[in-house]
């Protein structure tokens, strides 16, 4: 707790209108919101790919952003960091009645449902009114499937939505057919969304899926670079076929291991 006072000192006097620094000081909620995002990115990489101290100093990131917004409210007295744990205190107890309460034996499918009906209780929101518009498309594409799933809106088999899959495929394909370039977003949109269902349906967040699919695509790209700089070569001075000489010869001695 000592420590976690001193990161309250620290960010004080970072945000000291005499003696702070100039940078802090010239933020808000808005200008360093970005920042929480990617800090979040970062812990989870550090999980995927990390070591315990890369994922120490990922979580220590994002605390400081936690610490930043409360240190910023208290200047203004509208909150500050004591507001914020206590509120989290409070959710967490309130919504896990079944260990600071009743103490029932419940499954983590059970203890999941009980969250979100405590979640709502007395609430008038729309569905999906609990989603931050800020969310990146395809994680907000899974949690709109998440909650319509919860509501019982959802396709019964993952064949149902390999159907609707095709149904949407084949819909894109008539769209390129027109040329109709507001046509072929919307079609290209049904079935990106379509198959981030897919995933949910088979038991995988789209979002982190792309992100490893992304980071094995860098893995790869960087390796052929390398080959052709071995070669004596720059990538753009390659051609299309060898090119894809080299992106095979990296699959074949360099598998990405899962």
């Amino acid at each position: 707790m000592k420590a976690f006072e001193q990161l309250i000192q620290v960010m004080q006097q970072l945000r000291d209108p005499a003696s702070g620094c100039p940078w802090d000081l010239a933020q808000d909620h808005k200008t360093i919101a970005k920042y929480a995002i990617e800090e979040a990115y970062e812990v989870v990489d550090a999980i995927e790919h990390g070591s315990d101290e890369d994922l120490k100093e990922e979580l220590g990131d994002l605390l400081l952003q936690v610490v930043f917004h409360a240190q910023m409210a208290a200047e203004k007295n509208r909150f500050d960091i004591e507001d914020v744990v206590h509120a989290i205190n409070t959710k967490m107890i309130e919504r896990h009645p079944h260990v600071f309460d009743q103490h029932n034996p419940l499954t983590p499918e059970e203890v999941a449902q009980q969250w979100e009906t405590i979640k709502n209780k007395g609430q008038s929101k729309r569905l999906l009114g609990g989603v931050p518009a800020s969310y990146p498309a395809l994680m907000k594409a899974y949690t709109f499937g998440q909650k319509a799933a919860k509501v019982g809106f959802d396709w019964s088999s993952l064949d149902r939505v390999k159907s609707k899959m095709d149904e949407e495929w084949g819909e894109l394909l008539q769209a390129m057919a027109s040329q109709n370039d507001q046509h072929i977003e919307e079609e290209l949109g049904d079935f990106l969304f379509v198959t981030a269902q897919y995933a949910r349906k088979l038991g995988y967040d789209p979002e982190l899926v792309l992100q490893k699919a992304n980071a094995k695509f860098a893995k790869r790209l960087h390796a052929v670079e390398a080959k052709s700089q071995d070669l004596g070569r720059a990538m753009q001075e390659c051609s299309v076929e060898e090119l894809e000489g080299l992106w095979n010869q990296v699959k074949s001695t360099h598998p990405i291991k899962k």
